[in-house]
């Protein structure tokens, strides 16, 4: 049943602005890889699925108030992304999703499907994460590092953690 709408709706983490953001308050060594703008995390957890990992700017921006300079720049740092999950092979292809109901710092899931696992297709993919049976730890962890790897080698910087490859 569809309950009552709630308003005014809550407000996010996040919302009234970096003081109370939590993303902002993570060092970089929680993140996969860093730049000066952009930030990759990852998840302790590990999925069913190949790879899932989260883009996000350093700054505390919303896709609304994103500046132009870091709006330019959104593009090809996605098809960076992209290609660093790519290259672990074995992927169908990596979907992009926002949906930033629950945090006002935005993140954009890059989410990677299984080659060949053509059901698993468009928007559902995400709850196939729940669905399929997690990697083991140790691939998971493989992974991370590897994506990590990946970007590191066109820049920025891949901090010395425990890697992880989704949120």
């Amino acid at each position: 049943m569809l309950q009552s709408p709630v308003l005014p709706e809550p407000p996010r983490h996040g919302e009234d602005g970096p003081e109370s953001c939590g993303q902002c308050a993570r060092p970089d060594s929680d993140f996969l890889w860093t730049d000066e703008h952009w930030r990759l995390s990852g998840a302790d957890a590990p999925s069913g699925l190949p790879a899932t990992v989260l883009l996000q700017p350093r700054a505390h921006h919303d896709l609304l108030d994103l500046p132009a300079e870091l709006s330019t720049r959104l593009g090809p740092m996605l098809q960076r992304v992209e290609r660093a999950v790519l290259s672990l092979g074995g992927i169908g292809r990596v979907h992009v999703n926002r949906w930033g109901d629950g945090g006002a710092h935005l993140h954009l899931w890059l989410i990677a499907r299984p080659e060949g696992l053509t059901q698993l297709r468009g928007s559902t993919l995400p709850l196939w994460m729940d669905v399929l049976p997690p990697l083991p730890a140790g691939v998971w962890a493989e992974r991370a590092r590897r994506i990590a790897a990946a970007m590191a080698a066109g820049g920025g910087t891949a901090p010395a953690r425990r890697a992880t490859c989704g949120r």
